[in-house]
């Protein structure tokens, strides 16, 4: 069964004769323990073409201290990252090559790098012998795999103990400055074993070739659409930006990590809203068959999202209530449905995860970034581009809420100003792709969409939970129990409703002033 561990870890360069200072002196800590020396050896595994270090993602098979096992270590900030754990087996676990198919999907993995460390460890605690962190000395042999260069090093690693307060790292890092050990500029071990063991590129006239391109041309963007500044260039970083994401936040599903399922959601609506906004950069017939795939997987993960969002809204609603007018198993009631509906949701993004026709949408959109289907606007320069698509969408977004708002209240309404939601989402993204180029005008716009955005959505949230509580009151009637508490949130709900629609036209004439739009191409 793996495990999981959140690893916060600073590297120090060092050498053989590098000798540590007297760590006592650091504040709050008041002895060192020597643990002496434990001998390690670890394998990492990567794709021939190293996918998983590109991402700086780490998979390792490591046998000696007191975690031999299998590791991944997924990156989370500037030295901090979570590292999964499984016990010692021949081969890769499959709950752990699950975590790595979005970045390896078909592609073999293969060992390719050994790294043999001795392991100087000391423990530093605070007065009541708390451990607070974990300094060790690494002696490292490095061997690029099968049969390649080799490379050596030592390193001083501190690592943060659980529970510990990281102000102990700044602590620490403060006096080993002060005796002249400093920060090493690798940020990880497989990351200067690389480093130091990969063959520099050849070059022209040493074995390159007589057709072989200079180094400044290589560099070159291949279309005049995908250099710096272009409409082209502004909007495939963006789109590449999203799949990034999507391959990123696979495995962060699959752990079941916080918001995880919504911030997958979103990458794949930012992309599918990036395709159709800026149609004349991008060739829809190319684009569209690709935004129906991410539809689908935005869907087959909704479920998951929208569970939790309702499940949420429903146990605050209930909690708001004075104990008096909570009548009947209401919590109960609640609970038994969040288990089951949570179970199948998990169950259907997790088979949408590991469909084929997931990784086929993975390999689709890798292969439109490696050959985008650019239009003639592509070339052009940004601003102008990117601002009227931008314009064109704020346009859209007025219609769609002028519509809903022109409707009297009832179910048609609703259904206005879901779409008039939507529509907020895609106008709301367009700004965002936009700022790099655009700049603050943009910036502005897109914070005044969001909140109308927000608005809607707690208006489309309400049209939910309103229908998930006619079930309820509808059960609870069906067998005897007091239907009162259903019937009581429901009306709150529709007072909910009724609120966001007579504050929606203030909030739409502040996201709709001319000089917002205006100021995209000032």
């Amino acid at each position: 069964m793996a495990e999981t561990k959140r690893e916060i870890e600073r590297k120090y360069e060092a050498t053989g004769d590098t000798g540590l200072p007297d760590l006592t002196r650091v504040p709050g800590v008041s002895s060192v323990v020597d643990d002496g020396v434990m001998e390690l050896d670890a394998v990492y595994h990567d794709t021939p073409d190293l996918r998983l270090a590109a991402d700086g993602v780490t998979l390792r098979r490591r046998t000696g201290g007191s975690d031999a096992g299998w590791h991944i270590k997924f990156p989370v900030a500037a030295g901090i990252r979570d590292e999964v754990r499984a016990p010692l087996s021949d081969t890769l676990p499959d709950e752990l090559a699950e975590l790595l198919r979005s970045r390896v999907r078909g592609a073999e993995i293969v060992p390719a790098v050994r790294l043999r460390s001795s392991r100087d460890v000391r423990r530093l605690l605070d007065a009541d012998g708390t451990l607070l962190a974990e300094l060790s000395v690494d002696t490292v042999h490095a061997e690029r795999l099968p049969g390649g260069a080799e490379a050596a090093w030592t390193e001083i690693e501190v690592e943060l103990a659980d529970d510990a307060d990281p102000a102990i790292l700044d602590a620490i890092e403060k006096r080993l400055k002060k005796a002249g050990i400093l920060p090493s500029e690798a940020p990880s071990k497989l990351a200067r074993a690389l480093a130091e063991t990969t063959p520099p590129p050849e070059l022209p006239g040493d074995g390159a070739g007589p057709h072989a391109a200079p180094a400044t041309e290589r560099e070159t963007p291949s279309t005049p659409a995908e250099r710096p500044g272009t409409a082209g260039a502004a909007v495939l970083a963006y789109v590449r930006e999203q799949a990034e994401a999507i391959v990123a936040l696979d495995p962060a599903v699959r752990r079941d990590l916080p918001d995880a399922v919504h911030q997958l959601r979103v990458a794949c609506r930012r992309m599918r809203s990036a395709f159709k906004t800026y149609r004349k950069v991008l060739d829809r017939q190319v684009t569209d068959p690709v935004g129906e795939e991410l539809k689908w997987l935005a869907g087959e993960l909704g479920v998951a999202r929208d569970q939790e969002v309702l499940d949420a809204r429903l146990h605050a609603r209930v909690a708001d209530l004075p104990p008096a007018l909570v009548l009947g198993p209401v919590e109960a009631r609640l609970r038994r449905r969040d288990a089951a509906l949570a179970r199948n949701a998990r169950h259907q993004a997790l088979a949408a995860l590991d469909s084929a026709r997931h990784l086929t949408l993975l390999d689709t959109i890798d292969a439109l970034l490696a050959d985008p289907p650019l239009r003639k606007a592509a070339r052009r320069d940004a601003r102008p581009v990117l601002a009227r698509a931008v314009r064109k969408d704020h346009a859209r977004l007025g219609r769609r809420i002028e519509h809903a708002l022109s409707l009297g209240p009832g179910h048609e309404r609703d259904l206005a100003l879901h779409e008039a939601r939507k529509a907020a989402k895609r106008a709301r993204y367009a700004a965002d792709a936009a700022r790099p180029a655009l700049g603050k005008p943009a910036k502005r716009l897109s914070k005044r969409i969001k909140a109308v955005q927000s608005l809607l959505g707690e208006h489309q949230d309400s049209v939910v939970a309103r229908a998930a509580l006619r079930e309820f009151g509808i059960m609870a009637h069906g067998v005897g129990e007091s239907a009162f508490t259903w019937g009581l949130l429901y009306g709150r709900e529709e007072a909910a409703a009724d609120a966001a629609e007579r504050e929606l036209p203030e909030l739409w004439a502040r996201a709709s002033a001319p000089k917002l739009t205006a100021a995209l191409t000032s």
